[in-house]
Formats: structure tokens, sequence, C-alpha cells
């Protein structure tokens, strides 16, 4: 596996780092794990998996509420990831920062308060063709309880939003747009300074699902100029049930509650609450705290590697991959942005996307098949499925060699 095609050596550039993941030492049906599903989600670090081990160990303790010191060590812990994210986004303070349980529960989180805060009959929201169902059903519940209109921006057979397209539906009606940074079915890209710049010269609000963007890319929401950013832990090399929501302070200060609870309050009587200052108005009950620890190893993590170097190696994996494949015979790739991440969607002709994915399966590589939460996207394509392989800076181009050996050996067996 640590050949390419031509017979040469080729040291990973990110060998040591590789190493770091228990996960990838794996053989799965007596072969070695290939890896290929990092947009469902990232492998993790011997770090994080330290980082949480520890906590539970060696310092459990609730945060917020105790003046013991294991309470006030977990305090301290779980807030200096909040620290950790607002640099890694570059946000301008902590309390923009909220701890959710993914990106999804950040989504519903904004759909269910800016509804509340801002939303009435005859308003529009935009969101696109190309979102994860997580990024439309949301918004779907705001419009039917508020009476809002849901637009849709069109893409074209690239898989790129048609920037005309989104300008006409743009008007003082709009209220906010909800876009993804990275689809996670076509690997689109989307220019998010741009939309921003529209979005607000229109007076609405801009919504980033950037769950496939963060782990993949520097993230600096102040220089996006976006109102709303969100991300998960689990996509981001870190534990599941831990995301991120950035919102601007003016924002999430007009905003109420989307939960009722502890730790969100600062006076609760019979005749009237009063919520805690932000981020904590957000945060009710007791949070995930291994996972938010775990989360901020997961940052450390990555900025010792650094975004940008993260971005040119998995771009480069993105290329390789797609010139390679483009020499499968029946292959047809789902989305050819000119500004991709490290995602490739395609089908074979003649042959079900579950059946190939169950074979090289059996071959010790794990790709995603189905319509991957995105079923517009296939509606908009007019097929039922794709076959998916997501790249993370662990991939290799050996393991790509490997990967169009065993699918080639797959659709002679399937044909």
């Amino acid at each position: 596996m640590n050949e390419s095609k031509d017979g040469k050596t080729l040291k990973h550039p990110f060998e040591e780092h590789r190493k770091d993941f228990p996960m990838l030492k794996k053989m799965m049906h007596g072969h070695p794990l290939i890896y290929f599903d990092s947009a469902a989600t990232a492998q993790k670090p011997q770090v994080v998996i330290d980082a949480i081990t520890d906590f539970y160990t060696n310092n459990y303790g609730t945060v917020h509420r105790a003046i013991y010191e294991l309470a006030v060590h977990a305090t301290t812990e779980y807030q200096a990831t909040r620290s950790k994210v607002q640099a890694f986004l570059n946000a301008s303070e902590p309390g923009e920062i909220v701890f959710t349980r993914g990106t999804t529960e950040a989504i519903n989180l904004v759909a269910h308060s800016f509804r509340r805060a801002f939303l009435k009959p005859g308003d529009e929201i935009i969101i696109s063709t190309m979102e994860h169902h997580s990024n439309i059903v949301p918004w779907q519940l705001a419009c039917e309880e508020s009476g809002a209109i849901l637009k849709i921006a069109l893409i074209n057979d690239k898989g790129e939003l048609i920037l005309d397209s989104f300008k006409e539906l743009l008007s003082d009606k709009t209220k906010l747009v909800a876009i993804t940074h990275m689809s996670n079915a076509l690997g689109t890209i989307n220019p998010i300074k741009e939309l921003a710049k529209l979005v607000h010269e229109s007076g609405a609000k801009i919504f980033v699902d950037g769950a496939q963007g963060a782990p993949h890319m520097p993230i600096d929401v102040q220089d996006l100029d976006v109102d709303f950013y969100a991300f998960s832990g689990h996509k981001a090399y870190g534990p599941t049930g831990i995301g991120v929501l950035y919102g601007k302070k003016e924002l999430l200060e007009l905003m109420p509650p989307y939960q009722g609870g502890g730790d969100m309050i600062k006076i609760v009587t019979f005749e009237k609450t009063t919520y805690n200052d932000l981020p904590l108005k957000f945060e009710a009950g007791t949070p995930m705290i291994a996972e938010v620890i775990g989360l901020g190893a997961a940052i450390d993590y990555l900025n010792t590697i650094g975004m940008g170097t993260i971005r040119t190696y998995e771009h480069e994996l993105l290329l390789y991959a797609t010139e390679t494949l483009k020499s499968v015979p029946g292959v047809t790739i789902i989305g050819n942005a000119e500004n991709k991440g490290a995602i490739i969607s395609f089908n074979v002709e003649g042959i079900h996307p579950l059946d190939i994915g169950t074979l090289l399966d059996l071959r010790g590589i794990a790709v995603r098949t189905g319509h991957h939460c995105a079923q517009p996207v296939t509606y908009r394509y007019n097929i039922s499925s794709t076959i998916r392989v997501s790249f993370a800076f662990y991939n290799t181009r050996a393991e790509i060699d490997h990967f169009i050996v065993m699918l080639n050996e797959v659709i002679a067996l399937l044909r």
C-alpha cells in the first residue's frame, strides 16, 4: 500500500500523522482497511481518544455548577475549547461560539430561534438544490410555522450554484439564505464570501452549513462575513455528539433560547425567568463535557498540521483520484465543479451502486452508497444514488491506486 501504480515507493506527506489513527491499522475481511468515507465521519487520532479517556478516568466532574476542584478543572477545560473554536473560526469572541450536538442541531437552533425573532408571513428563505437534508427540513419547518416562503437556488450540470439565478431570488422579502460551504454529495465549494456580500446588500442574513467545510480548509468567519456558521466535531476528527454554532453576537442577542432548562438561566421564579448571557443562553442542561474536551484535542491536533496544508494535500488527492477514476470504463462522475473539495460521487453504467459498495467492502474498502442525505441532488441528475469516495489527509495515492484495481475487479464480476 506504499507504492504508486508506477511501482515507485511514495512517502506519504502525513505518514507520521497517519500512524496516529488506530482504526487505520484495522483489517477488514482479511484486507487492510482503506477508509474513503470521511465526508460521513472522520477517524479519530489517538490524542482525541486519550483526551476523552483521561477526562472520564482522572478528571470527571460537571461544569459551571460547583466550586470543588474537579468541577473547576472541568469548567476550565470546557471553556478552553470554546476559545480554541473561536480562534479556529476567527470569531470575534468566545461568546459567539455555541456548543450543540452537531451541525444538525445548530441548524435547527437557528431555524427555530431566527423564526421566532425575525420571520413573519410572506418573508422568504433561500436554500440551494445541493443542500443536505439537515439544511432543508429545518427551514421547511420554519416556513410552515411562520408563513414564510422557501425559495430554491438552482445548480448547473457541473454542480455549481447558478449565480444569476441566485441573484434573481434575492429581494427585500429575503430574510435568510442558508447554504452549504461544501456539498457532501458533489464536493462543490460555494463562493461564500461573494454570496455573503450579495445577501447583505439585499438586507438579509446568511447561514452557512460548514459540516464539510470546516474539517478541510481554513475558515475565517470575519473575512467571509457570514452571520452564522456551523460544523460537527465528528467530521473534524473529534467525537460524535458535539457541534459548533458560530453566530454574530448582535443576532444571537436578539434570538430567544432554543431550549429551556438549567445553565441557560440567571434567575428563575414562577412569574418570570431571566436568561443567561451568551453563549449559555443557548446551552440548556448539562453539556457534552467529554465531547467538548475531545473536540478541543482535535482542534489542537489539526492546528499542528495546518488547515492550509491539509487543504492543499487533499486537493492533490482529489485531482489524482479524479483522473484515475476517469480511466475506468463506464464511470460517470456526478459533480465537476471548478472549485471542489475532496469528494467524488460517481456511477458505473449498468451496475447499482449498492452492489459495487458491497463488494468493495469485502475487499476492505469503505465507500458510501446511496443519496447521501441529499435527495434533491439525485433528482437534479435523474439518478437514485451514487458511489461516493471522500478523502482526508490520512489517505494516500497508493490507496487510490488499490481502490481502482479493486473497482475494476468488482465491475468485471458484476458485468
